[in-house]
C-alpha cells in the first residue's frame, strides 16, 4: 500500500473496491463492459445502531438492469443508475459486524438493492437472513432458483398461465436456456427444445406443437415471439415476463406487436398480460419454501454461469445481454 493509500485509510476508514456506471450506452445502444468502471473507494470503519457491515459474496446480473442504464428507465418501479455512482442489484453477503438486534456476525443476508462493492455498510432492517441448508449450502441459489428469478417463473405460470389440470395444454418458453426460462420450463416439464440460431423456428415449432400453443412464457419478444404468437390457439395466453431482445431499443414496455401479429392476437382472443412478481410478494415466503423443497429433492435442476471477481461484472453483464449465459448469471466476489 502506498503512503497516499495509507493516509486515505487512516483518515477515511476502510478501503474497498466498487463498480460505478461509467457511461450510458444510449437508449438504442448496445451495452458493453466499458459502461462500468471499477474504482477504489472508502467506507467508514464505524457503523451506527441498526446497521451492519457486510462482505459481498455474490451479485446478480439481470436483463432488467439494461433499463437502469438509461436516464429514464421507462418504469415507475425502477430507478436509473447515476453516472459515477455505485450500481446495485440483487446480492448476497456475510455479516462482519452488526449493530442490528436480529443480525449477528457470520449471518448470511440478501437484498434487492445490494451495492456493487466488496464491502458495504447497510441498514439491517432492509436485509433478509438466509438459511444455507434450504439450498443445500449453495447460497447463490437465493439469487436465482430460490430467489426472485424462481419466484417469477413459479408465480408467473400460477398467476398468469391459466394452466388447467388435465387440459393437455401446450406451453412454449422463450429464452429457455436463461435464468428464468430454464426454471419456467421445468414447472411443466420440458419435452423438446429449439435452437433459434439453427434452422427454421416456425417450421420446428409446427412439428413439435402440431396442436398449436396454449400458453406462451415470453422472455425475449421480437421475431421469436411473433413466430410463437402466430401459432397460438384461440383463447390462449401469453405470460409477458421479459423482452430482452427489445431492451436496447427506445420502445415502450411492453413493446407493441407488429400490426399483423396484433391482428392475430385480437382475432384469437389471446391474452398478453404483463407479469410483475413484485405485485405478488405476499406469496413470496411460501413460494420460496416450495422452490427450496424442489431443489433439495432434485426436482428442480439449477444451472448457473459464474464469473469470478467484481472487476469482471461489466463483462458478465455484456455477455448476459448477448445470451452468453446458461441459467442464472452470477458474479462471485468473495468466498
Amino acid at each position: 500500500m502506498s503512503e497516499i493509500q495509507c493516509e486515505i485509510a487512516a483518515n477515511a476508514g476502510m478501503i474497498i473496491q466498487r463498480v460505478v456506471l461509467n457511461s450510458r450506452p444510449g437508449k438504442n445502444g448496445v451495452p458493453v463492459a466499458e459502461n462500468f468502471r471499477l474504482e477504489q473507494s472508502t467506507i467508514s470503519d464505524m457503523i451506527q445502531v441498526g446497521q451492519v457491515r457486510v462482505r459481498t459474496m455474490y451479485l446478480s446480473v439481470d436483463p432488467y438492469m439494461r433499463c437502469r442504464m438509461n436516464e429514464d428507465t421507462g418504469s415507475d418501479y425502477l430507478l436509473p443508475w447515476q453516472l459515477s455512482e455505485v450500481a446495485d442489484g440483487g446480492g448476497i453477503g456475510v455479516v462482519e459486524e452488526s449493530k442490528h438486534d436480529n443480525l449477528a456476525k457470520g449471518d448470511f443476508v440478501t437484498s434487492f438493492n445490494w451495492p456493487w462493492q466488496t464491502v458495504a455498510i447497510l441498514d439491517g432492517s432492509l436485509l433478509q437472513k438466509l438459511v444455507p441448508q434450504l439450498v443445500n449450502g449453495r447460497l447463490s441459489y437465493f439469487l436465482g432458483a430460490a430467489g426472485i428469478t424462481g419466484l417469477t417463473a413459479l408465480l408467473g405460470i400460477k398467476e398468469k398461465g391459466h394452466v388447467t389440470v388435465g387440459a393437455n395444454q401446450t406451453m412454449v418458453v422463450s429464452g429457455a436456456a436463461g435464468a428464468c426460462g430454464s426454471l419456467a420450463g421445468q414447472e411443466m416439464g420440458f419435452d423438446a427444445a429449439i435452437n433459434y440460431k439453427k434452422g427454421d423456428v416456425a417450421e420446428q415449432l409446427r412439428e413439435l406443437c402440431p396442436g398449436g400453443v396454449d400458453v406462451y412464457f415470453d422472455n425475449v419478444g421480437g421475431d421469436i415471439s411473433d413466430t410463437v404468437i402466430s401459432q397460438m390457439n384461440q383463447n390462449s395466453h401469453i405470460i409477458l415476463c421479459g423482452q430482452i431482445s427489445q431492451y436496447n431499443k427506445d420502445v415502450p414496455y411492453p413493446p407493441p406487436l407488429p400490426p399483423d401479429i396484433e391482428k392475430i392476437q385480437k382475432e384469437r382472443n389471446i391474452t398478453r398480460e404483463r407479469f410483475l412478481v413484485l405485485n405478488y410478494m405476499d406469496k413470496q415466503e411460501a413460494s420460496v419454501l416450495q422452490l427450496c423443497q424442489w431443489i433439495q429433492e432434485g426436482k428442480l435442476k439449477v444451472r448457473e454461469t459464474v464469473v469470478e471477481g467484481l472487476a469482471n461484472i461489466g463483462a458478465a453483464f455484456q455477455s448476459m445481454m448477448n445470451g452468453g449465459n446458461i441459467g442464472k448469471q452470477i458474479v462471485s466476489v468473495s468466498k
